[in-house]
């Protein structure tokens, strides 16, 4: 399983989020997209991460950045995690077909059954502006983040 490369299109997705609703990547379109995969909501590493993000507002000052989180947990874990934090954003559930999102990135761990921390940066024309994975348990850093919208054309 590879993730795919900077410069590719990123794999399409439709996914549930935590009101029930279909997203897909297509419904980005013309807006850059951060995709963050994380494990599982309720983990301490991906809580604290998530209220980064959260807390974080805008990631830049000139350009509009949606952010989509994508999880392997059920929609009705996404949509209490999303409520027990005030989360607002795109939480999306990756549960049926169990990681199928996941793997279209390279991220699904088969032995665990989860996926692992991934961001994918997508500009509003569908292409990886850039990406990152973690090791589990490692966070990711919101100046990262910052750093690499800073760099969209």
């Amino acid at each position: 399983m590879t993730a795919p490369a900077v410069g590719e299109a990123a794999p399409a997705f439709s996914l549930i989020d935590q009101h029930g609703r279909h997203v897909t990547l297509a419904d980005f379109r013309g807006t850059p997209v951060l995709v963050v995969f994380v494990p599982f909501a309720f983990s301490d590493t991906c809580t604290n991460e998530l209220i980064d993000l959260r807390d974080a507002g805008a990631l830049s000052d000139d350009k509009n950045v949606a952010v989509a989180i994508v999880s392997c947990d059920s929609l009705y874990t996404m949509k209490a995690w999303g409520d027990a934090h005030a989360f607002d954003q795109s939480l999306l559930s990756d549960f049926w077909p169990h990681g199928e999102a996941a793997r279209a990135y390279g991220v699904f761990s088969e032995d665990k059954g989860l996926a692992g921390r991934g961001s994918f940066l997508i500009d509003g024309e569908g292409v990886i502006r850039w990406s990152v994975i973690n090791p589990t348990g490692e966070a990711r850093s919101i100046d990262d983040y910052r750093e690499a919208i800073a760099q969209l054309v």
